[in-house]
């Protein structure tokens, strides 16, 4: 009998350990979750940002300035997934590296660095013609940011 006891409370807590360290986002709740980076709360479903780490840690940022900035002293390969809001579609959350970034003094962002993500090259080009700036991709924008 205490055997199966000991069997239920093991199976039980692998299953709860297992639930606990899903790796995938969770949604951000605007107006409550901190940026893990500048400790301001995250309101803006424009310019939000995250990181899950590959053991399901979840890392929230109001800005993808401040995303930059705390991963200039991590190994992007130790992270499962990494996203910024979709400045064309708020508050939709779309993988760094697909994106493509606008920079321009038209289009303010949370933490002053006027940098805005969106889902494809096509409409970012539609935001440049309209707003001006500069155009990056993940990798030529965290060389230009840690060039600062």
């Amino acid at each position: 009998m205490k055997s199966s006891i000991y069997k239920s409370i093991i199976g039980l807590t692998i299953l709860l350990l297992t639930i606990s360290c899903k790796v995938e986002p969770q949604p951000i709740e605007y107006g409550k979750d901190q940026c893990n980076f500048c400790v301001m709360n995250i309101v803006d479903k424009t310019h939000a940002a995250q990181y899950v780490t590959k053991k399901g840690k979840q890392f929230k940022f109001d800005a993808i300035e401040c995303l930059v900035n705390d991963l200039s002293e991590k190994n992007e390969d130790d992270l499962a997934i990494i996203l910024v809001a979709d400045y064309a579609d708020p508050g939709k959350m779309i993988d760094v590296k697909t994106a493509t970034y606008l920079i321009s003094p038209k289009i303010k962002s949370p933490m002053g660095a006027n940098l805005s993500a969106v889902s494809s090259k096509e409409k970012a080009t539609e935001l440049l013609q309209k707003f001006s700036g500069e155009l990056y991709t993940w990798e030529t924008l965290k060389k230009r940011l840690s060039d600062k």
